[in-house]
């Protein structure tokens, strides 16, 4: 039973980045060649570090701008990439990388108010996911970010 749904950026929005070569912010986007494993924000896929080609920017993942709202850096993949596609169960690299993955759950009501929030540490985050929703049923959806970066990662809708 499909019980949530991964929302990465879109192939879209990321062309639109690269041909502006400007955020949604109006900054000059940084090209480098990876010093982390970010993750890819389209793919949802770790950045060989030493060779995979990235790109910064400053990105909001939210509708509309409020108290709430945490603009901040994100990567994408310099050349075009596929989307990540197996929306219904967590990117795995990143799930089994715990080291460079350090995860939390920030839970948002359906008017962008943040109304909890949860590390997910050792816990099974494909399990801890529908466990969360079904019991803060105030939550229409989470923004996964990473612990220590507190950078976004990628958005998790109920299904």
């Amino acid at each position: 039973m499909k019980q949530f749904r991964i929302v990465p950026l879109s192939e879209e929005y990321a062309r639109k980045l690269r041909e502006n070569q400007r955020d949604d912010f109006g900054h000059e986007i940084v090209e480098q060649v990876a010093t982390g494993k970010g993750p890819c924000r389209v793919s949802l896929k770790p950045f060989a570090i030493g060779n995979d080609v990235r790109l910064l920017l400053s990105h909001s993942p939210f509708r509309f701008d409020n108290a709430f709202d945490q603009p901040g850096p994100i990567f994408i993949h310099k050349n075009d990439v596929e989307a990540y596609k197996d929306v219904h169960r967590f990117p795995p690299e990143i799930k089994a990388d715990k080291e460079s993955f350090p995860l939390t759950l920030i839970g948002y009501d359906e008017e962008q108010k943040m109304v909890f929030t949860r590390l997910v540490g050792d816990d099974d985050i494909d399990l801890l996911i529908p466990k969360l929703f079904e019991e803060h049923v105030e939550v229409e959806y989470f923004h996964v970010r990473n612990a220590e970066a507190c950078c976004f990662i990628c958005k998790v809708e109920k299904v």
